[in-house]
C-alpha cells in the first residue's frame, strides 16, 4: 500500500521570522494528522530553523532545490552533503527551475543520482507546458521528462514524481481529476516499461498546480493521485491543515 504524500513547497516566500510563525501556527494539528506523510519545503535559509521546530513530531522536511556536485567552487550552490543531515526530501525539476534558471533533463538526471546517492528523497517534477498541452504533445513531453530523467538509474528507491502541468502552476486553474489521473497513470506505465511492475506501482505519484482544500478531494479520490505537491496554499495554515486532513481521510477510507 502506498503511503499518501502531501508537500507543501513554499518557493521564494517567507522569512525565518515568518516561517517560525506559520509553522506553530499548524504544527500541534498537522502532527496529529494519521496515516501520511506531511513534508515542509521551505526556503534554504529557514531549513534549520523549520527542522528544529517540527523535531520529535510527524513532519518531514524538505529543500526545493540542490547541484549535482558534492563540493566545489560553485559560488552560492548547495550540495547534497549539506542538506543530508538537515531534511528528507528534495524537490528536483521544478518547471520554476526548469524555466527560470535553464534546467535541463541532464541536469535534472544528475541531480536525482545525487539525491539518490546521498541518500535524500526526492520529489522529481515533471510537467507540459499550455502550448504542449494544446498541441497534444503531453503524452510525448512527459515520457521524455521521466525517460531522461531516470537514464542511467538502476533503482528509484523512495522516489516521489509531482505531475506539475506549467500551465496550472500558480494560474489558479488546476487540471481536472481525470486529466491528471490520467498523466500519472502514463507515468506508472512508463516506469513499467523502464523498470518493472512492482516499481511502478510502489512509487508514489503527486499532482501539483493550483491545488486548494475546495479541489483536493476530487484530486486524491483517484486511484493514481497518492497526494498533492502545494504551491501557494501551503502557506496558509488552515488551508494546508484541510488539504492534509482531507487527503489522509479520503486515503484511510479506501
Amino acid at each position: 500500500m502506498r503511503i499518501p504524500i502531501v508537500a507543501g513547497n513554499w518557493k521564494m516566500n517567507t522569512t525565518i521570522e515568518s516561517a517560525v510563525g506559520l509553522v506553530q501556527e499548524m504544527k500541534g494539528e498537522l502532527d496529529k494528522i494519521p496515516g501520511i506523510e506531511k513534508v515542509l519545503c521551505p526556503p534554504f535559509v529557514s531549513l534549520s530553523t523549520v527542522g528544529n521546530l517540527i523535531k520529535g513530531t510527524s513532519i518531514e522536511l524538505g529543500a526545493q532545490n540542490m547541484y549535482f556536485e558534492m563540493e566545489g567552487a560553485y559560488t552560492g550552490e548547495i550540495s547534497p552533503p549539506m542538506l543530508k543531515n538537515l531534511c528528507q526530501y528534495i524537490i528536483i525539476g521544478h518547471s520554476e527551475r526548469r524555466i527560470f534558471f535553464g534546467e535541463t533533463n541532464e541536469m535534472v538526471n544528475k541531480k536525482l543520482k545525487a539525491a539518490l546517492k546521498i541518500g535524500l528523497i526526492p520529489i522529481l517534477c515533471v510537467g507540459e507546458n499550455l502550448k504542449e498541452k494544446e498541441a497534444g504533445k503531453t503524452e510525448a513531453v512527459i515520457t521524455n521528462q521521466v525517460s531522461a530523467a531516470m537514464q542511467e538509474i538502476a533503482s528509484l528507491q523512495k522516489t516521489v514524481i509531482a505531475y506539475e502541468p506549467l500551465w496550472a502552476i500558480g494560474s489558479g486553474k488546476a487540471a481536472s481529476a481525470t486529466q491528471a489521473n490520467t498523466v500519472l497513470n502514463l507515468i506508472r506505465n512508463i516506469i513499467t516499461k523502464l523498470y518493472d511492475e512492482q516499481t511502478a506501482q510502489s512509487i508514489r505519484l503527486q499532482y501539483g498546480g493550483s491545488v486548494n482544500s475546495n479541489n483536493i478531494g476530487e484530486f486524491v479520490e483517484m486511484p493514481d493521485i497518492d497526494g498533492v505537491l502545494v504551491g501557494g496554499a501551503s502557506l496558509k495554515a488552515a488551508e494546508f491543515l484541510s488539504i492534509v486532513e482531507q487527503t489522509s481521510k479520503i486515503k484511510q477510507a479506501k
